[in-house]
C-alpha cells in the first residue's frame, strides 16, 4: 500500500447525511451507518442535519467530504448531484433501469419484498389478494414499484386481486380517506390478503376492519412493510409486516462511500456507478396473519370479538352476548372449529400480548399487566409461573442469554 492511500484511510472525513429522521425507513439507514463506522476503519465526523430541507440550498456551507442521502426525494437528487462531492444515493428500486441516478446507489429490492409478503399469505392458503398504495407522486416511486410487483405476482399465480389507491392523509381529510377505504374493504371477497404498501396504510386497514366489524385476520389478514413499532403498538390486532433490509442498506452505502473516498481520485466521474439492491430481512408473523380458516359465521364473530376485547379483561359471557346463541352450542362449536374453549381462547390471547410486550419493548411488568388485560402484576406473575414455570422478569432475562 503506497503512503498516498494510508493516509487517505487515515484522514477525518466529514460525512453528511440527508434523511427525515421521522421516518422508519430512514432511521433504520442511519442505524446501518452507525454500524459501519463502530466496526470499521472509517474516521468519521458525522452531520446529520435536523432541519435537513431548509438547508438542501446551502448545501456548500456544510463543507462535507462525502454525503448519503435519501434519493427517494427528487429534491435531495438535484441538490446533492452535480457538485463534485462523492454521494451515496438510498432508496428504491426500479424496474425501469433509467429511473436510476448517475449516482452509487443502495436499494431496497421491491420485488422481494412484495414477495415476501405474497408468499407468507398464499403460505396461509389465501387466494384472493389486495393492494393498498398510494397515489403515484414523484416522492414516492417506490409504492408505484411495489404496486407493480404485487400485479405481477398475482397473475403469474393466477390469483384474482384488487389494488386500492389514495392521498395523503391528514386531520382535515382523514375521515373521508376512511369512508373510502372501508367501501374498498367491503367489498373485498371473504378471506383476502391485503398487502399494505407500508405499516402506516397496514394500520388504517386494521382500524376500518375494527369499525366495520370483520374479523382479522378470518376474513381478512393484513401485512405492512417496515416493522414499524410505534405503527404495530397503535392498532389492537398486532400487525405482521415485512421486515426491510435497512440497516445493511446504511451499512453497504457507508462502505461504498468508504471506498470512494479512499481512492486516488474520488471526485473522478466513474465510467460505471455501481448499483446495490438489498433483499428485505424477512416477515415478522402476528396477530394480522395469523390466519386458521374458520367456516362456521358464529366462531368467526367469537374469534372476532376476543380478539379485539382479550386484553381489556373480558370473560366468556361477554363473547356469548356478543355473538347471541346459546352457551353450549357456541362452545360445542368453537371447541369444534378452534381447538380449546372460548375461556382458554381469551386466556391465550392475553397471554401472547403480554409475551410480545416482554419480547419487543423494555416497559416496566406493571405497564404490560395492565396492557395484557390481567387484574394484577401478581396474577401475571402467577399465570407465568403455571406456564413456563418462571416469573415475567425471568422469562425476559432468558430472551438475552
Amino acid at each position: 500500500m503506497n503512503g498516498h492511500h494510508k493516509i487517505q484511510q487515515n484522514k477525518l472525513f466529514k460525512i453528511g447525511l440527508i434523511f427525515n429522521a421521522n421516518k422508519v425507513y430512514d432511521r433504520q439507514i442511519i442505524e446501518g451507518i452507525g454500524h459501519y463506522t463502530q466496526s470499521s476503519r472509517a474516521n468519521w465526523d458525522i452531520f446529520l442535519e435536523e432541519d435537513w430541507v431548509a438547508s438542501l440550498n446551502n448545501l456548500d456551507a456544510w463543507n462535507v467530504d462525502g454525503i448519503i442521502a435519501d434519493f427517494d426525494n427528487p429534491d435531495v437528487v438535484k441538490a446533492v448531484l452535480n457538485r463534485g462531492i462523492p454521494c451515496i444515493g438510498v432508496g428504491s428500486s426500479y424496474v425501469d433501469t433509467k429511473q436510476y441516478p448517475n449516482a452509487h446507489y443502495v436499494g431496497t429490492d421491491n420485488e422481494a419484498v412484495i414477495q415476501t409478503a405474497f408468499d407468507h399469505l398464499k403460505h396461509k392458503g389465501i387466494q384472493h389478494f389486495a393492494f393498498y398504495g398510494i397515489e403515484n407522486s414523484p416522492y414516492r416511486k417506490w409504492a408505484k414499484e411495489r404496486e407493480y410487483w404485487f400485479t405481477k405476482l398475482c397473475k403469474r399465480a393466477g390469483f384474482s386481486y384488487s389494488i386500492f389507491q389514495s392521498g395523503e392523509t391528514h386531520v382535515e381529510n382523514w375521515n373521508e380517506s376512511m369512508d373510502k377505504l372501508s367501501e374498498w374493504i367491503v367489498s373485498l371477497t371473504h378471506s383476502t390478503g391485503i398487502i399494505a404498501v407500508t405499516d402506516a396504510r397496514a394500520r388504517h386497514c386494521l382500524q376500518a376492519c375494527l369499525n366495520l366489524d370483520i374479523a382479522v385476520p378470518e376474513a381478512i389478514s393484513v401485512v405492512g412493510v417496515d416493522d414499524d413499532e410505534i405503527a404495530r403498538h397503535l392498532s389492537r390486532i398486532s400487525l405482521s409486516s415485512v421486515t426491510q433490509g435497512t440497516v445493511e442498506m446504511g451499512f453497504k452505502a457507508s462502505k461504498m462511500l468508504y471506498k470512494v473516498l479512499t481512492s486516488k481520485n474520488p471526485n473522478a466521474t466513474p465510467v460505471k456507478y455501481q448499483r446495490v439492491l438489498v433483499k428485505p430481512e424477512g416477515i415478522k408473523q402476528r396477530g394480522s396473519t395469523d390466519f386458521k380458516a374458520l367456516q362456521d359465521p358464529y366462531v368467526i364473530q367469537a374469534m372476532f370479538y376476543i380478539k379485539q376485547n382479550a386484553t381489556r379483561g373480558i370473560k366468556a359471557q361477554q363473547v356469548l352476548d356478543f355473538v347471541g346463541i346459546s352457551r353450549s352450542n357456541l362452545e360445542l362449536r368453537f371447541e369444534q372449529e378452534v381447538g380449546c374453549s372460548i375461556h382458554a381462547k381469551i386466556h391465550a390471547e392475553k397471554l401472547n400480548h403480554a409475551i410480545e410486550l416482554l419480547e419487543t419493548t423494555d416497559k416496566p411488568l406493571s405497564f404490560i399487566s395492565k396492557k395484557a388485560g390481567y387484574p394484577s402484576t401478581q396474577y401475571m406473575y402467577a399465570v407465568f409461573k403455571k406456564h413456563f414455570n418462571a416469573t415475567p422478569n425471568q422469562y425476559r432475562r432468558g430472551l438475552d442469554s
